[in-house]
């Protein structure tokens, strides 16, 4: 479905990331996995299925990294097609009454999970523009959908993401270039695990609960969703957030 693709993925050193480069590259596409991680794992994956990859090391907010990762991209592969914005603080974030928040958090919290994908987007927008069309998918989350209490820093920088995405939407779809994004529920992941902690299994049942569909999602659940958006079969779709969440806010 990606085949011939130039993918760009964010926070692509491990969990639903990770997933999204994989599978890209398994669809024929040409990825670069960007994080602040190490990626190698990543491309070691990719490689051995004999895909195709380029690590970047990557800071979403530092724009300086995010166009020397898009330039690298253009050098190797010739141009951008998709990029999904994926990067975003999660498992490391600690929640509480919005009133206990702590304001240095909250500050980096906007940092990456809004200015990170407002960056990526100036640094790749261009080359998309060259190439007459693009697909951005910027990861949102159920958390804003829904309103997540206790972890108002986040709920709020995914709420934003959407505004982000419907107002891009609009300004880029005169040059062809779509943008989406999806909104997820808790999927069992690496992030999800420490943002939990200790409360992970009640957390998680929770959520379970309030879903239509009684199960709690592997990245699988949502990969499909978001290669889709990638490719050509989504070609007049743009400004949307697609909720996978099993069915927990329908609208």
């Amino acid at each position: 479905m990606l085949e011939g693709k130039v993918v760009i993925v964010t926070g692509a050193g491990r969990g639903l990331g990770q997933a999204y480069a994989i599978e890209a590259a398994g669809q024929g596409a040409k990825v670069i996995a960007g994080d602040v991680l190490d990626c190698s794992d990543t491309i070691r994956q990719i490689k051995a299925n004999g895909g195709i990859a380029l690590g970047a090391q990557l800071d979403v907010t530092d724009a300086g990294t995010v166009s020397t990762m898009a330039s690298s991209a253009i050098e190797a592969f010739g141009c951008i097609n998709v990029l999904i914005n994926n990067a975003a603080l999660y498992g490391d974030l600690t929640g509480g009454r919005f009133d206990q928040l702590d304001e240095e958090e909250w500050d980096r919290c906007m940092a990456v999970n809004v200015k990170g994908i407002w960056n990526c987007c100036k640094a790749v927008v261009p080359y998309m523009k060259d190439s007459g069309a693009g697909s951005i998918i910027n990861v949102a989350s159920l958390a804003a959908t829904y309103g997540l209490p206790f972890a108002l820093h986040y709920t709020t920088s995914k709420a934003a993401v959407i505004g982000m995405t419907r107002g891009l939407a609009r300004e880029l779809g005169r040059n062809e270039i779509r943008v989406n994004a999806i909104a997820p529920t808790a999927v069992i992941t690496e992030g999800t695990t420490e943002f939990f902690g200790e409360k992970l299994s009640s957390a998680m049942d929770v959520i379970k609960n309030d879903q239509s569909l009684k199960r709690n999602p592997h990245p699988q659940d949502i990969i499909g969703t978001v290669m889709w958006l990638a490719s050509d079969a989504s070609a007049f779709v743009t400004g949307q957030t697609i909720a996978i969440d099993g069915g927990t806010v329908m609208s």
